[in-house]
């Protein structure tokens, strides 16, 4: 004998609210009716603890609200808060995400590009570290941080103005001679511009500069020898750091405090992203704060944009500075 579902129906909601069925498909899916109408029908659907079927909905319509979000981990500080924010950017609109984290392998970016495929998601937001990846024409793609071609909307922060503004604000501070340290992807994305401008800002208000660059999976030894090569008498060559990443300034700060140094009464560090203590507390470092909600935000419009063909393939979005403790006020 078949089991009967006890789960309540669109049916039994237009039943208890004496209304049709149709005003009860308008309720659920958004679209407006008259006030009593849906006071109506919410009262049914919280009585009878109806749940939509997206699943049913979706083979209707061809739409699951379902958004495949596939980022590296949610270890960095900033990709949690990015995937936090695009996840209640989608809540908002009535759709959910499916979440991936890659561990920066490309191969498992492409097989987590299947399985999202698979599951019919409405779209997928990705930072991806495969140059290569490969998604169907049929399902909607935006990047984040990686430039696809013109037809993927890409959405970054000022990743170069956040380097000139880390230049500037050095120099504002009264450092004389700084250096940046950055570890490099060997592939092309908007972040490696944050060098670009810091460089170029130094040149332009005459801030002497120097650099260490590590390729990806260097080991951190070489900033350490770096900085060693640079002390001198109990003091370092520099009086103010840019570090590309704000999980890079702790590192630098624990192996200055081994140097015997003060940040920031010797040594003034600037980092870049915005990480905050335990998320959402006081910033872990000054730093270039990138403008996590309007990324999710921008990302999400764009994904659910049935008109993918306007979507600009760049948009860059404003960074600023703010005061975390390792400069001067």
């Amino acid at each position: 004998m078949a089991k009967k579902s006890n789960n309540p129906t669109m049916n039994d909601v237009a039943r208890e609210a004496g209304v049709a069925l149709g005003t009860v498909s308008k309720v659920v899916n958004g679209i407006p009716v008259g006030e009593d109408y849906r006071v109506r029908v919410e009262k049914a659907i919280k009585k009878l603890n109806y749940h939509i079927n997206n699943y049913a909905q979706g083979l209707k319509s061809g739409k699951t609200r379902a958004i495949a979000v596939i980022m590296p981990n949610l270890v960095s500080p900033y990709f949690a808060s990015l995937v936090n924010s695009i996840g209640k950017t989608l809540a908002l609109k009535k759709h959910y995400m499916v979440f991936f984290g890659t561990d920066y392998d490309p191969d498992q970016e492409q097989e987590y590009v299947r399985l999202a495929e698979q599951q019919k998601v409405d779209g997928i937001i990705c930072l991806s570290y495969n140059p290569k990846l490969n998604v169907s024409d049929e399902i909607p793609l935006v990047s984040i941080d990686r430039y696809f071609g013109a037809k993927i909307p890409c959405v970054a922060s000022d990743n170069y103005g956040g380097g000139w503004l880390a230049a500037k604000k050095l120099r504002e501070n009264g450092c004389k001679h700084v250096a940046m340290l950055r570890i490099a992807s060997k592939l092309p994305h908007e972040p490696s511009k944050r060098r670009d401008g810091f460089i170029a800002a130094c040149e332009a208000i005459g801030l002497s500069y120097d650099q260490k660059i590590l390729s990806d999976g260097a080991p951190y030894q070489e900033f350490v020898d770096f900085l060693y090569e640079h002390f001198h008498d109990g003091k370092l060559d520099f009086d103010g750091l840019f570090c590309v990443t704000d999980s890079l300034v702790h590192q630098i700060r624990g192996t200055l405090k081994e140097m015997g140094l003060s940040v920031p009464e010797d040594v003034q560090i600037i980092g870049f992203d915005g990480c905050r203590n335990f998320g959402d507390l006081e910033l872990t470092c000054s730093t270039i704060v990138q403008p996590v909600d309007a990324i999710a935000e921008s990302a999400v419009n764009l994904i659910l944009n049935t008109d993918q063909s306007k979507a600009p393939s760049l948009l860059c979005l404003p960074v600023e500075y703010a005061f975390g403790g390792t400069t001067r006020k």
